[in-house]
């Protein structure tokens, strides 16, 4: 599992890091520009999520047709999200097509046509999104809960606002693209089989002579109410709370994940165990850890019934407040190989890697090769868990929940 990287920065500053993976016949890169949900003004939020359709509809020489005909003969997976930092456009595919697809991703980048007649169905489809949400309660809450627990933009809805959508012009927009697509500030990362070499010296070309432009980092306000009820008349009850973990950078990091994974990694965990088995309260519960460079926390889903809503969250609670009681050398055995198991997994993709290392580069400011993650899960012990969880227990809880009634969340 021992991984070489690579790394490379133009003179203009925008950085670029590779991992080398010899034994797939696959490659898979992301731009990462500084243009996330977060990054983006008061009235913007779900811009970003525009900007991500409107510059692929059509760069460079090529209309919309011609650009999306060019990428579908290259054979392209497209990967395209946005997060609180960024938004991130980049696809996978065959080794050989790589160069070819960089040079189509680099037009949208440095020179999208962003036409008036093609952002009205980009922010169209936008909008769509966000309506779709209604289908979708567990991701409405975990979007609402994140908005709610972390100081203002960073948790900002990344899917956005219907209100801001609806008011957000293609002027706007361009004033938006121009301001936070700093190459300065952008990173380029690459995975799979590739030549760095070459990959350095066409971003170059494309990249090099581009100065950065200074885009400005939002100012932040405290965070939101700890409880939120969003009421809908359906007959199941969608229980959103998150408390909060240290980040991603910190020395206890590693600790603080093979905890969350006692507590839902897995059907043996305590959450699984506990509150649905045992007692039936729910259909669905897990937690994960979320991580963010200034804050991260913990975020937990359940969902259940109305007349069983209030003790699921107090079962639930009580789970997460008791967790540093009892924990026995088992469960840490179990969350650690359910870790190391997930680590292993993620390597054996390009997608997944070329995600992992750029997100390693801005939260971390490195990249950390698998073998290193894997060693500090493995250095994890009992005694640290139960150390740290004393030290840092779960206690607070920022609260929403969707269903015909609240909650008393004490």
């Amino acid at each position: 599992m021992t991984t070489t990287l690579d790394k490379h920065i133009l003179d203009n500053g925008m950085v670029l890091l590779g991992e080398p993976m010899p034994h797939v016949a696959s490659a898979a890169f992301n731009f990462v520009v500084p243009a996330g949900a977060a990054m983006l003004p008061d009235g913007c939020c779900g811009a970003a999520n525009v900007i991500c359709d409107w510059v692929f509809r059509g760069a460079g020489e090529r209309d919309s047709r011609q650009l999306s005909d060019a990428m579908d003969r290259l054979g392209l997976h497209r990967m395209d999200s946005v997060s609180s930092p960024h938004l991130s456009v980049g696809a996978a595919m065959e080794a050989g097509n790589l160069a070819a697809a960089i040079d189509l991703y680099a037009d949208t980048v440095l020179a999208p046509h962003l036409t008036d007649e093609q952002f009205v169905p980009a922010r169209e489809l936008a909008i769509d999104a966000v309506r779709s949400l209604d289908d979708d309660p567990r991701q409405k809450v975990a979007l609402h809960l994140r908005e709610q627990f972390y100081p203002h933009p960073l948790g900002r809805n990344t899917e956005g606002s219907i209100d801001d959508l609806e008011q957000l012009t293609a002027e706007q927009t361009r004033r938006l693209i121009a301001r936070h697509f700093d190459v300065s500030q952008t990173l380029f990362t690459v995975a799979g089989r590739y030549d760095f070499a070459a990959v350095c010296r066409q971003l170059q070309d494309r990249f090099g002579s581009r100065k950065g432009i200074g885009a400005p980092e939002p100012s932040r306000k405290g965070p939101g109410r700890c409880y939120t009820h969003i009421p809908n008349d359906g007959a199941q009850v969608h229980i959103g709370l998150m408390t909060a973990c240290v980040r991603p950078a910190d020395e206890d990091y590693y600790d603080a994940r093979v905890a969350v994974s006692v507590l839902s990694g897995g059907m043996s965990a305590r959450l699984f165990t506990e509150v649905r088995e045992k007692r039936g309260l729910c259909y669905a519960i897990g937690a994960r850890y979320h991580g963010l460079r200034d804050a991260a926390g913990v975020l937990c889903y359940a969902g259940t019934t109305p007349d069983k809503a209030q003790e699921t969250f107090d079962v639930t609670t009580e789970q997460f407040r008791g967790l540093s009681e009892g924990i026995m050398q088992d469960e840490i055995d179990r969350a650690k190989a359910g870790l190391k198991s997930a680590v292993i997994m993620h390597s054996e993709s390009s997608s997944n890697r070329v995600g992992g290392i750029g997100m390693d580069h801005y939260l971390l400011g490195r990249v950390r090769t698998l073998d290193e993650i894997k060693r500090r899960i493995d250095a994890t012990t009992l005694d640290s868990v139960r150390d740290f969880l004393h030290r840092r227990p779960f206690t607070d809880f920022t609260v929403v929940t969707i269903g015909p009634r609240d909650i008393n969340i004490g």
